[in-house]
């Protein structure tokens, strides 16, 4: 018999637990640049990824792939160091599977963040975002197959998928950054290409903010999962598509993303308490 995606997700979740059976209150995705927020975890266990059933390796420069869990802020906060993205050849339940699995461990919450580009003119990079919203391009859903009630909901509310008091909290602690803090919506595009400038010009018609390659995925699942999402995106490079739009590197926005980086870092770890 075939095994389900229910399944594959409890094998992770008990994998987990036999080496962190305490139980957990929020989960922490470290994206690009954020491998620091691990090393705020005290008291607990680090986990390699090659480690864990069904999780697939972290392959990508500026992800570790090591899940560390422990207390933080009086929380018991797992930090995912490293996600894994669609265009690795991962399907959207294998994005999706540390966010369900971790779920089934108790956390409640669900940090989110990511190295993005600005698709917003007025924001001058770099700086970070607080996401309020997004909007999914990946042509993927971690959703899409045959209904498994035991990872939650068919039909999955998604019209606040930012949690508004979550939202409220990060703008009264928003005072720990050293830069600006804007706020708006995330658009998650496949990748591994950088978007044409036709491409950023549509997204920011329809809405955008800031265009990056993971998260979108991930939020359904803790949603599904019926978890509260706050997010974060640094934004390293403009991704306007204007007529002096420059060329990108992966390099030079890895380079970009680490002081943004460092200042969320601080931001979330004075949240972790409250949440």
């Amino acid at each position: 018999m075939a095994a389900t995606e229910a399944s594959r997700v409890e094998e992770t979740a008990a994998y987990i637990r036999g080496r962190w059976d305490a139980g957990l209150d929020a989960v922490v995705i470290a994206g690009t640049g954020l491998a620091h927020l691990a090393e705020a975890v005290k008291g607990g266990v680090a986990i390699d990824y090659a480690d864990i059933p069904h999780f697939p390796p972290a392959k990508v420069k500026g992800h570790a792939g090591e899940l560390a869990i422990g207390e933080a802020g009086g929380k018991k906060i797992a930090v995912l160091n490293g996600r894994f993205h669609l265009y690795e050849g991962w399907t959207g339940a294998d994005v999706a599977r540390p966010v369900r699995a971790l779920a089934r461990l108790g956390a409640r919450t669900l940090v989110v963040t990511n190295c993005a580009g600005s698709l917003n003119p007025d924001f001058e990079t770099p700086c970070a975002m607080l996401i309020t919203d997004q909007i999914n391009f990946t042509g993927k859903d971690p959703l899409t197959g045959p209904h498994e009630p035991e990872l939650g909901e068919r039909f999955v509310d998604m019209s606040n998928c930012y949690d508004r008091q979550l939202l409220e909290l990060a703008r009264e602690r928003k005072g720990m950054l050293d830069l600006p803090l804007h706020e708006g919506i995330y658009a998650g595009f496949h990748g591994p290409m950088f978007e044409t400038s036709a491409e950023r010009r549509m997204l920011r018609l329809l809405g955008g903010d800031a265009v990056g390659m993971s998260t979108v995925l991930e939020v359904i699942a803790a949603r599904e999962a019926g978890m509260r999402v706050l997010g974060f995106s640094a934004l390293a490079n403009m991704a306007t598509g204007g007529p002096d739009q420059q060329p990108d590197s992966h390099e030079a926005i890895l380079a970009a993303t680490y002081p943004i980086a460092k200042e969320l870092g601080r931001l979330i770890e004075d949240l972790l308490p409250h949440l």
